[in-house]
């Protein structure tokens, strides 16, 4: 009888950990992944291509590899998604498609190299947990085997924790890779992902802050908030158990950010103000509107934001405003009590001086009116970093910036916003500008002591764009004829949000 010779521990060790690697999909080597096998069997509501091969692109170096979704229903298998997927450490160095969980609702394998999703497997973890641990190898001896020329090896995956791994939940069986966080806030962080071939923003609440999440995913659900200006809402979802419970926001996702962020490197030309500017205040016009049914919706009620500032209104590509945001927001519908309306909520520096005293009369147009105060405080940013002024313009600061510094008190803003009567100065060289000179006064309207004498959205809509057309269409180049021109033009009239 032939023996086979000794094995060493450590040679065993590799034999069977490449063994074992490439019977599940792994391979020892990157393989570079140009082009994927894409099927999307949502292409006629998503309006794609039905099937055939995807280009991979990606940030320089990050890894490409490909991917497949599907679900089994008692054995009948039925593809839902093929494509590139972007850098995931799951997939490194596995040049075949397997999905390793046990029993999933959706299946989901991911591979390196060019066209490795064209088929793809199921084949459930052997000990359980897919955790890639320190081999435990048992040697049984060749006289109780019924094959006593052979050597059989036992080997245990043993149950280590690797470090967290990127979660990748299915929203709407769609595979979601979350990939970097771009902000961090009051509750919680958002973080830039990828949900098929788009982008999105995942915001991402703790368990204690449920609350903030229900009512924001509750604001986006209300019928009629589908708006050019306002955010769009995918889904919510919830990951977890117990206190270990994350609760996630997917909405749109925009590059350039907020408008904080746009203006903290960037100034702006008077078009992109008055751009910005206008598209912002239809956001809030729209949000602020009492809408009656249409295309089989139920009515959209009045929205007042309760925390309306510069972080909160991103901008896309083309400099158009969105709003988002809606963890504090107050819905005001006929017949139904508005839900949580204490006064002092919001961001402090942003409070309307009736919120920093503590005197606010809980009706809707005092919620509306106190969106307008900030509203002027934006605005009032904006102009700040306007290039078309004579003057040099300055470095960007927040509303209250230079009177009370950057982490002012409720005490500071109390002394300064309702004692004093303050607001941010209005610098001489923009009333030299005739456009600018008609923002300020709008300006002016919006953040009003006497809330009742503010400016509603709508009307700041209408000025800015009859302001921002009468500027543009002037061809002379003379700030006299600007002036004239513009007085001479019928602008909306002073009203109040009522």
């Amino acid at each position: 009888m032939s023996v086979l010779p000794p094995l060493s521990f450590d040679s065993l060790r590799c034999e069977l950990t490449e063994t074992f690697l490439s019977f599940s999909g792994y391979s020892l080597g990157e393989a570079e992944t140009r082009e994927c096998v894409y099927y999307n069997d949502n292409w006629r509501s998503e309006r794609t291509n039905q099937s055939g091969f995807e280009r991979c692109e990606g940030e320089k170096d990050k890894r490409l590899h490909c991917y497949a979704s599907w679900l089994n229903s008692s054995g009948t298998i039925k593809l839902v998604k093929k494509g590139c997927w972007l850098d995931d450490f799951n997939c490194y160095d596995r040049q075949e498609c397997v999905s390793m969980e046990e029993n999933p609702q959706v299946f989901f394998c991911c591979c390196e190299g060019n066209y490795c999703n064209e088929r793809f497997t199921h084949l459930p973890d052997l000990i359980g947990s897919g955790n890639r641990g320190e081999w435990q190898m048992h040697r049984i001896d060749s006289k109780d085997l019924f094959f006593p020329t052979m050597f059989l090896f036992i080997f245990i995956f043993s149950v280590q924790d690797p470090g967290p791994a990127p979660p990748s939940p299915l929203v709407g069986l769609k595979p979601l890779q979350l990939l970097e966080i771009k902000a961090r806030g009051r509750f919680g962080c958002v973080w830039k992902a990828q949900l098929m071939n788009e982008y999105v923003a995942v915001k991402i609440f703790p368990v204690q802050d449920k609350q903030s999440w229900q009512n924001e995913r509750d604001i986006f659900l209300t019928p009629g908030m589908r708006h050019e200006n306002i955010l769009r809402y995918i889904a919510a979802e919830k990951h977890g158990a117990n206190m270990e419970t994350e609760l996630w926001l997917i909405t749109e996702f925009h590059e350039r950010g907020s408008l904080t962020d746009h203006l903290k490197g960037n100034t702006v030309t008077w078009t992109e103000l008055c751009h910005i500017a206008e598209t912002m205040s239809r956001g809030l016009a729209y949000l602020h509107e009492d809408i009656p049914s249409y295309k089989g919706e139920g009515p959209k009620p009045t929205i007042a934001h309760r925390d309306f500032k510069s972080k909160n209104v991103l901008l896309r590509d083309d400099l158009a405003a969105v709003i988002g945001d809606f963890g504090l927001a107050v819905r005001f519908e006929p017949g139904k009590p508005p839900g949580d309306t204490h006064g002092q909520v919001g961001t402090r520096r942003y409070m309307a001086p009736e919120v920093l005293e503590g005197a606010i009369n809980f009706q809707r147009d005092s919620f509306l009116r106190i969106d307008m105060y900030a509203m002027g405080l934006v605005l009032w940013e904006l102009v700040s970093r306007c290039s078309d002024t004579d003057g040099t313009v300055g470095e960007y600061m927040l509303p209250f910036e230079d009177e009370i510094g950057q982490h002012p008190s409720l005490e500071d803003l109390q002394d300064v916003v309702v004692h004093k009567k303050m607001r941010p100065v209005i610098k001489d060289s923009w009333l030299k500008h005739p456009g600018l000179s008609h923002m300020c006064e709008t300006i002016e309207e919006c953040w009003d002591h006497d809330a009742e004498a503010r400016l509603s959205a709508g009307c700041v809509e209408e000025r800015i764009g009859q302001i921002s057309r009468t500027i543009g269409s002037t061809t002379s180049d003379s700030p006299i004829s600007l002036v004239t021109s513009l007085i001479n033009e019928d602008l909306p009239p002073k009203e109040s949000s009522t």
